[in-house]
């Protein structure tokens, strides 16, 4: 496979994951706002999280999926999923049993899990940058 057909595998890839994580908060936001105050980082910010992650989210997705927007896009999705693994480590690091507030069937796997689910997408999402810096000829991101 090229370049170009991996990038966009890895861009469709991120547009679920983001959507779909997103569309599931939403659902279940009561829970999801528990979940999120059960977290020794969050309590104090509980409120503004449970409605900025999603909608967050959702404009990642959409600049992802939007020809003009989707450079931006890949460089929000790769801040998007630094941020979601350093939470994560973080979790592993100092709670000994927080429930996951990912949303979905990622509620199932164990925080362990979950950090390298998300280190993957996390370097996937930087090779497709590197690629297409080393030459926008074989990987256009826009």
């Amino acid at each position: 496979m090229n370049r170009i057909v991996i990038s966009e595998i890895i861009r469709y890839l991120l547009i679920l994951l983001f959507t779909y994580t997103a569309a599931s908060k939403m659902l279940t936001y009561p829970l999801f706002v528990v979940q999120i105050g059960l977290s020794p980082l969050l309590p104090p910010f509980v409120q503004q999280v449970a409605w900025l992650i999603p909608m967050v989210e959702i404009l990642v997705a959409l600049m992802l999926a939007i020809p003009g927007t989707r450079l931006a896009g890949w460089y929000a999705s790769w801040a998007l999923m630094l941020l979601f693994t350093l939470y994560v480590a973080a979790i592993l690091n100092i709670a000994s049993h927080v429930p996951c507030s990912c949303g979905g069937v990622l509620e199932a796997l164990s925080w362990e899990q979950h950090l390298l689910f998300n280190v993957g997408f996390l370097v996937a999402n930087t090779v497709v940058l590197v690629w297409h810096y080393r030459d926008e000829r074989l990987v256009p991101l826009s």
